[in-house]
């Protein structure tokens, strides 16, 4: 089945088109609040398709991203039981905030540090961090050093990798896209236990 070169060819040419860092901006922004989609599915073609601005894409997806994350924070500290408890609960969240509520009591701060830099859904520890009423500041630094090292790297990887990583990714897409379908299964069903 090739539905993820199918994509894959789709957001190259959202990548080059003239709108392209506004997109990317836009869902920086949302993606740390509720959107299910990574930045780095557009970060990377824009990155890859004009590695010349490689670095100022890597630093829109960062600002944007902590923008949305202390969106988020604040959606969790004051709108809480008004606005985010009944959405939480319609998406069936409850048990990842559950989780993420767990994950602050284990390892503080650093928690904001993972989940901004690995692919654990970033959006639920920044709603959570403002209910849990985390110090603004250090959330904010750290999202802002967890995102960056993430969006640079990435960006980074495309610069380097340029069209022979291009090349190898247009063979293997389908194969590591439905490795990554698995692996997102995987997790969930951890998680929810």
């Amino acid at each position: 089945m090739k539905l993820f070169s199918r994509l894959y060819r789709l957001v190259m040419m959202w990548a080059v088109h003239r709108h392209a860092p506004v997109y990317l901006s836009m869902n920086s922004f949302v993606e740390s609040i509720f959107w299910p989609v990574p930045v780095d599915v557009m970060l990377a073609p824009m990155a890859l398709a004009k590695p010349e601005r490689a670095w100022r894409y890597a630093a829109l997806a960062t600002v944007f991203s902590v923008l949305g994350a202390a969106f988020g924070y604040l959606l969790g500290y004051a709108m809480w039981e008004p606005l985010v408890e009944p959405f939480i609960h319609a998406m069936g969240y409850q048990d990842k905030i559950e989780v993420a509520r767990y994950w602050f009591d284990e390892w503080g701060v650093w928690v904001i540090f993972i989940a901004s830099f690995t692919p654990i859904p970033y959006k639920v520890f920044t709603v959570t961090a403002g209910l849990l009423q985390m110090a603004f500041m250090p959330f904010l630094l750290i999202s802002l050093v967890g995102r960056g090292l993430r969006f640079f790297l990435v960006s980074g990887l495309m610069v380097w990798g340029g069209v022979k990583m291009e090349r190898k990714l247009i063979r293997y897409i389908d194969l590591l896209g439905w490795l990554c379908v698995a692996a997102a299964v995987a997790a969930y069903l951890l998680l929810r236990n």
